[in-house]
């Protein structure tokens, strides 16, 4: 989850979060799919902690056995 302060004079209600109110100057978690939600408005919230990303792994190569040597002609 990620977190955001409102930065709003009075408190707020808000329906995502189960209608809980958020005071002035609250840090509350909100959902990492919603962050960009809330953060765009520059006016009433600010981010605190962004949401985490997964970092995909890229496999390592494989190692690359060379071709089989060439055989010594008689």
């Amino acid at each position: 989850m990620a977190r955001v302060r409102y930065l709003g004079p009075e408190p707020v209600t808000v329906p995502e979060l189960g209608n809980r109110e958020v005071q002035p100057d609250e840090v509350v978690e909100v959902p990492d799919a919603r962050f960009e939600g809330y953060v765009c408005q520059t006016a009433n919230w600010e981010a605190v902690e962004e949401p985490r990303t997964e970092e995909t792994e890229t496999p390592t190569p494989a190692l690359r056995k060379s071709a089989a040597k060439p055989q010594k002609g008689d």
